[in-house]
This record gives structure tokens, C-alpha cells and sequence, in this order.
């Protein structure tokens, strides 16, 4: 199914983001907002528990070979049928593409590992059930056009996480999981991100077997070289499109399947380069897109997968990517702030702890048809930092206010430039 609604074909300029504070414009006089979000240690703490509370109903119904039974359908009018029959791996992928690199970090503090190995080993459980054709869960890949996009999220957490993901599933497991990703070649991509779904899916399949489809990843690297609109930015297709699938998709996607082709040594160290270079810009301009009050604007589709919107900077954090002048702190606290007004809101969860549809709440008018229950999973990969180890700078410098916060406060800020 094509999942897109036209934003309208002109490429559009970024609107007054750069940062800039009126002369004369005292900052003791200004209000000041509330603290900054919490010290450290219990923001990490926070965002584990809040990604587990977000996981754990997929994890414990998908290990007991109970997904289909128990994950709940909640769809736009008239498409509920339709998304039953992809929802399922919907949820299992973006889950697993948002848990992983915390499942693999291996020196996790002692308070998390009991919880990290419950939840590695239902991940391995709960793929091997999706991939067995005689499990009741054995989930679909094949029929329709959407099994492509969310074998392509199981691909890119198996990406994050080899180790506990790939290299610790019994064989057999192993051998239907390469089945299955091979099994999506039948699906042919939208002209759109979408061709990034096949790309880091034979990227998967090139890491962990040696043999990829060395076309699909070219074609789609080579399509979104083509695509890019400049400072940091690329198109979605041949037009741009105003949302955040950058985001979304296309920068995290982009970079790990030429990181991972660079490291199988057929893709050039120059363009991997080039594409961290626009990385870090766009990690720039999502620090600058979080309000005061950790909302951010809410254009494009897809605003259903709430959080996940900053998966980008998530991602920029975990790899070290985050620009010259945003201290990890900074994009701490403006991750957290996200993540705090996206999952506290009243109605976020059901009364059996599933996500349900909405950005701030639940709000179902804001689900376009392709979207259904099991997509809004890919809010987990917010919480990508996770796979830091606790002592890292992401998690020990002092939060600091983001961008917005400062700027709106009459505080001072650094000026903004193009890439």
C-alpha cells in the first residue's frame, strides 16, 4: 500500500529556525520555565522504564507465540481488516528497531540486567515464532506491499544488535529468518523512501550471511543522493515532502546500510563521510525543532509514531554523531522532553497497557489508513541512546536546557548556520 498523502510538490525553505535573541533583550528579566529535566542517573532510569512499559506488551505476547491473539486492531474506519493482516509484524519490527541497541549494550548497569536478558530472550523467542511457518504466530512477509517496510525495521534492529539478536538465535531460527527476509524480493518498493526498506533488509542479509543484493542497496543509496535538497535534507521521491521522514526512515536507514556496506568494503569511506556530515546537521536542526515544552511542530503524516519522530537525533547520539556545539546533555534533555509530553499523555496507553493511536493522548483522527496499532511501536526509537553505557557523557553531563528552551527564555543562544 503507498502510504502517502501529497504535501504539495514545491520544495520548501525551513521557516525562521535559526536561533537568534533581540538586542537589548536582558535575560534576568525574561521568565524563566520550569527546571530542566531530571539529574543523570534517574533520567536513564526514566527512559528505560518508559521504553519497557512501551515494549513489554509486544515482548511477552509475541515470546508466547500469542501476537496475532492478543495485539489489538485499532485502525482508521473501513481499513481495520486490511491492517490485520500486517500489523502484527509492524509491531514486532519497530519494537525490536528501537530495543536493540539497549539488548546489546554489554556492560549495562547492574540494576538493568536482569531485565535486559528477560527481554533479549523474548525478542529471540518472539522472532523465531514470527518466522516458523508451523507457529501460530508465523507472521506475514510477503502479501501486500507493507511486509517489505517492517521486515526492513527487524532488519535494521538485527543491525543493532548482532549479537543478541542474530548471533544467539538457535540455527534453525536463523535459517527461516534469512528465508524470510529474502522472502519480501517479491515486493517491489514505492519510488520513495521506501526503496531504503529493501536496501538495509539485503543489508541485514550481506552482514550475516555474505550474500546481499548489492543492486538494491546501490540503487537505493544512488536514488537519495539524487533526492538531497541541501543543508542536511532529503527528498522523500523526486519532490520533497514536508514531515518527518528524514527522520523517520531515511538518515538512520541511509547511513547503516552504507556504514554497513563500508565495512564489508564495497561502498567508499567518502561517501559514508559525506552522509555523517549531513547527519550532523539535521541532528542540528531536530535539537532546534523541540519547544520550551517538549512538544514540536506537528506537520506531515505519520504524527502517530509520536516520539519516534527524533529518532534521528536518537541515532546521532548512540553513534556519536551529534554536531559541534549541541553538548550531549543538551540533547539529552530535549530527547526526554519529547519523550515525556509524547507517552505521559492521558490515553496513550489502553487499559492492557497497548499503545493507541495519537500524538499527545489518544487521538485517532490522526491516523491516515496505513496506520493501525502495531505501527505506533516506532516511538521506541527515540530511546536508541539507551545502548550508551551508563557512564557515557550522554548520560553524566548535567542536562541542559535545549535550544528552544533557552532561546524563549531570553537566555542566549548560538547562531544557527547552513551546512
Amino acid at each position: 500500500m503507498i502510504r502517502r498523502s501529497f504535501l504539495g510538490r514545491a520544495a520548501l525553505a525551513l521557516p525562521g529556525l535559526a536561533s537568534w535573541v533581540a538586542p537589548g533583550l536582558a535575560a534576568s528579566a525574561a521568565p524563566r520555565p520550569p527546571a530542566p529535566p531530571k539529574a543523570p542517573a534517574t533520567d536513564r532510569a526514566y527512559w528505560l522504564s518508559q521504553l519497557l512499559r512501551v515494549a513489554r506488551p509486544v515482548l511477552t505476547s509475541a515470546a508466547a507465540g500469542r501476537l496475532r491473539a492478543d495485539l489489538p486492531v485499532e485502525a482508521a474506519p473501513g481499513q481495520q481488516e486490511g491492517r490485520r493482516a500486517v500489523t502484527h509484524l509492524e509491531a514486532l519490527g519497530r519494537t525490536l528497531a528501537g530495543l536493540a541497541p539497549w539488548l546489546e549494550l554489554a556492560d549495562a548497569p547492574a540494576n538493568e540486567t536482569a531485565r535486559q536478558a528477560e527481554a533479549a530472550q523474548q525478542a529471540r523467542q518472539a522472532i523465531a515464532s514470527a518466522v516458523n511457518p508451523q507457529s501460530p504466530d508465523f507472521l506475514n512477509f510477503t502479501q501486500g506491499g507493507q511486509p517489505v517496510v517492517d521486515a526492513a525495521f527487524l532488519a535494521h534492529a538485527l543491525l543493532r544488535a548482532p549479537t543478541q539478536l542474530w548471533e544467539k538465535l538457535p540455527a534453525a531460527a536463523q535459517q527461516q529468518l534469512v528465508a524470510a527476509l529474502q522472502s519480501t524480493r517479491v515486493i517491489k518498493p514505492v519510488f520513495s523512501n521506501w526503496l531504503l526498506f529493501s536496501a538495509i533488509i539485503e543489508a541485514a542479509l550481506l552482514k550475516f550471511t555474505g550474500s546481499g543484493d548489492l543492486m538494491r542497496m546501490d540503487y537505493a543509496i544512488k536514488e537519495h543522493q539524487a533526492w538531497y535538497v541541501g543543508d542536511g535534507t532529503y527528498g522523500d521521491g523526486p519532490q520533497y515532502h514536508w514531515d518527518y521522514y528524514n527522520s523517520y526512515v531515511i538518515q538512520p536507514m541511509l547511513l547503516d546500510v552504507v556504514g554497513t556496506l563500508a565495512a564489508a568494503g564495497k561502498e567508499r569511506q567518502e561517501l559514508l563521510d559525506t552522509l555523517k556530515a549531513r547527519a550532523r546537521r539535521y541532528a542540528q536542526v531536530q535539537e532546534r525543532l523541540v519547544a520550551p515544552d517538549g512538544s514540536f511542530a506537528a506537520f506531515g503524516r505519520s504524527l502517530a509514531y509520536r516520539c519516534g519522530a527524533f529518532q534521528h537525533l536518537a541515532q546521532c547520539a548512540l553513534q556519536g554523531l551529534l554536531p559541534e556545539g549541541l553538548p550531549a546533555g543538551q540533547a539529552r534533555a530535549a530527547l526526554a522532553a519529547v519523550i515525556r509530553r509524547t507517552l505521559e499523555a492521558p490515553g496513550t496507553f489502553d487499559a492492557r497497557g497497548w499503545l493507541q493511536i495519537g500524538l499527545c493522548g489518544h487521538q485517532p483522527g490522526i491516523g491516515e489508513n496505513y496506520i493501525s496499532t502495531g505501527s505506533l511501536y516506532l516511538c521506541t526509537t527515540a530511546f536508541l541512546p539507551l545502548g550508551l553505557p551508563a557512564g557515557h557523557a550522554f548520560w553524566q553531563e548535567p542536562a541542559q536546557d535545549w535550544t528552544a528552551r533557552r532561546l524563549w527564555s531570553g537566555q542566549e543562544v548560538h547562531l544557527d548556520h547552513a551546512l
